[in-house]
């Protein structure tokens, strides 16, 4: 065929293309207003019927909550960073400022003088601890360090530090500063008011710290159903011996087990023995009642309130 021919058709077919699909389009109409008379001439039933029925359904768009994201220098505390630097600081010397902890402490803090320790006086501590960190303002912390000697004297040290918007810089901004130390905070009274005398409650809980403290016997034996707990490992002590229980609950101190599931919570003192001495210990543990006996279902130790060793 020729391409004039080809083209001719080409030409013909595409009008009566279009045609056809405005033929259907026209239909579509008609069918559509069709079937709204019919609703229509159907009554308000059917119409309500038909509105009902068509799912229209419209999706509101949820607005993402907010994800609270704290920013790298809130979260970003310096303590431990002031806590080396004063360790730096205290053993070095403005006469040597080349060994290796004068140029730490140079590093950490540019602006900050040396210290100049008299010739052979103590002046490095036996450790360094922080005890204490606040945040100024954006970017400003004040640390307090505390500096333990040999001599069992301790200095407490405030220390200024800038922290860089991202978090991930810190720099000492003055030297230290020679401060009081924390104030004793005053105890609540203990929750363990109640006396437990020698009895079941007892010895139960002397047998199980025995075994959690010696390897004496299995620590599983002394457990309520569903509770696991491990023994110290390698067992720290040789003997343990129970010197005082006390309960927040009376049944604790009842002569005879209660009924099964009693629960009591019990701050208990004992005395951990080994090759290098005694050592006073204290443990939280709650017990529950199960068949005529005392059960260990929790141990939390060193949360007591007021109700320490003495």
């Amino acid at each position: 065929m020729s391409p004039g021919k080809q083209a001719s058709q080409s030409e013909a077919a595409a009008p009566m293309a279009g045609g056809a699909r405005l033929e259907a389009m026209r239909c579509r109409v008609r069918l559509s207003r069709l079937a709204v008379w019919t609703v229509i001439a159907a009554g308000p039933v059917a119409l309500a019927v038909a509105v009902a029925s068509t799912p229209t359904t419209v999706e509101a768009a949820t607005p993402a909550k907010p994800t609270a994201v704290p920013t790298a220098a809130a979260a970003a505390n310096p303590a431990g960073y002031a806590q080396l630097f004063v360790s730096a600081w205290l053993r070095s010397s403005a006469d040597d400022a080349t060994t290796a902890q004068a140029r730490l402490a140079q590093s950490m803090a540019p602006d900050v003088e040396l210290p100049n320790p008299a010739a052979g006086a103590q002046s490095s501590p036996a450790s360094v601890t922080a005890v204490r960190s606040a945040q100024r303002a954006d970017g400003a912390w004040s640390v307090t360090v505390a500096a333990q000697y040999a001599n069992g004297t301790v200095r407490y040290y405030t220390v200024p530090v800038a922290v860089e918007a991202s978090g991930a810089s810190f720099t000492v901004t003055s030297a230290p500063g020679v401060v009081a130390g924390p104030g004793r905070a005053e105890v609540p009274r203990s929750p363990y008011g109640v006396s437990v005398p020698e009895g079941d409650l007892s010895s139960a809980v002397g047998e199980f710290l025995a075994a959690y403290l010696t390897g004496a016997g299995e620590v599983d034996r002394y457990l309520a159903p569903g509770v696991q707990m491990a023994a110290v490992s390698p067992a720290p002590y040789t003997a343990v011996f129970v010197e005082q229980v006390s309960a927040v609950e009376e049944d604790a101190a009842a002569e005879k087990v209660p009924a099964d599931g009693t629960a009591v919570r019990v701050l208990v003192r004992v005395e951990g023995r080994d090759a290098g001495g005694r050592w006073p210990l204290a443990y939280e543990l709650t017990l529950k009642a199960r068949s005529g006996r005392w059960e260990v279902a929790a141990l939390q130790s060193g949360t007591a309130q007021g109700g320490g060793v003495r």
